[in-house]
């Protein structure tokens, strides 16, 4: 009989910034794990600050120190936590000095663990960025920290916000709007169509992943009539993807680009600055958008919100978001195990 492949190891979820709601929904989507057949998953960073977190909400959970090897087994019973990091003393809304060595020490391990395949992905929780900054922390964010950690400085990652409605891809991320015209050019859209087409295609298991390009100009420019960007800069760089082989469209005018009909039309869209593709995604899906970071060797998915001290430690934080996080995270490490399955199969001699 054939060797029954081995089971697929747990997912990584990370601490977050210990003072916000990242402990908080940890915990809450644990607590409900049986009835939304959430896959299994440990934590990486401090115990005692998600013992103290389960305390606060009234979770009746056992947190259990392990190794990821044994999160699995565990999962059902308790919920396991791989330490790393300092004994955290932020109290919930009150970051102090530990809480950025805390949340850099909980990313540090969850990629060193899922680069030695002891983990399937990576889920992150949210950090607060300027807590990491007073820490010595000298990257712009969590994704170009997770790309300097890949270890390969050719990596550029692409941010995706993925729902089941609408997935986007903002082409030009946190820049002031002054500077996205200057900022946006078709080396930086083509770069981003080829990673997008290459991990939706081989983590998604979309065959030929269609990209839509949200132009940039009212009525993507009128033929240049209002403004020259989308002629000069769009139009050529969904030119050069289509003579890739890539099933790149546009640049379509943002206004009936996210409507039923037209989302039936496309698998992704692309688009110029932020705000024009996080709006309607949000709109579409605020609690169950997902932040997958395409273009790293590893699956990393987070929820699509910030660290929420207002709420921190009350209870009333919603989960759902992690929710959608985890079930996106280990359904891409499906896929990509699978892939390589089939890849190595195809490399063996008949």
């Amino acid at each position: 009989m054939p060797e029954r492949p081995a089971p697929s190891p747990a997912l990584a979820l990370t601490l977050g910034e210990p003072a916000g709601i990242g402990p908080d929904i940890a915990l809450l989507a644990w607590e409900h794990r049986a009835a939304l057949e959430l896959p299994a998953f440990f934590v990486t960073g401090d115990p005692a600050c998600l013992r103290a977190c389960a305390d606060r909400l009234g979770v009746p959970v056992v947190i259990q120190p392990c190794t990821p090897e044994e999160a699995s087994r565990l999962f059902a019973d308790v919920l396991p936590v791989v330490p790393a990091g300092p004994v955290v003393t932020a109290q919930p809304g009150a970051p102090d000095a530990t809480s950025g060595p805390a949340a850099k020490a909980a990313i540090d391990a969850a990629v060193r663990l899922v680069q030695a395949g002891r983990a399937s992905a990576i889920v992150t929780n949210p950090i607060a960025k300027s807590v990491l900054y007073s820490a010595g922390f000298a990257f712009p964010g969590h994704t170009e920290y997770l790309a300097h950690l890949a270890g390969d400085a050719t990596l550029r990652p692409v941010m995706m916000i993925w729902s089941p409605e609408l997935a986007v891809i903002p082409a030009t991320i946190h820049i002031p709007v002054a500077e996205i015209a200057s900022r946006l050019t078709t080396e930086l859209l083509v770069e981003t169509g080829r990673i997008a087409a290459r991990d939706l295609e081989r983590r998604f298991g979309i065959a030929r992943p269609r990209l839509a390009f949200c132009g940039l100009n009212p009525h993507a420019g009128e033929h240049g009539t209002i403004g020259r960007e989308d002629e000069e800069i769009t139009r050529p760089a969904v030119a050069a993807l289509r003579v890739e082989g890539i099933d790149a469209r546009g640049p379509f005018p943002a206004d009936t680009l996210f409507h039923a009909k037209a989302r039936a039309g496309y698998d992704v869209v692309i688009g110029a600055y932020h705000d024009q593709v996080l709006a309607p995604v949000k709109t579409l899906a605020f609690d169950r958008a997902v932040n997958v970071t395409l273009g790293l060797p590893f699956i990393r998915t987070s929820p699509d919100h910030g660290t929420a001290f207002d709420i921190a430690g009350t209870g009333t934080a919603d989960p759902s978001s992690l929710i959608e996080a985890l079930r996106l995270a280990r359904r891409l490490a499906d896929v990509d195990r699978a892939a390589l399955a089939a890849a190595s199969v195809e490399r063996v001699p008949a």
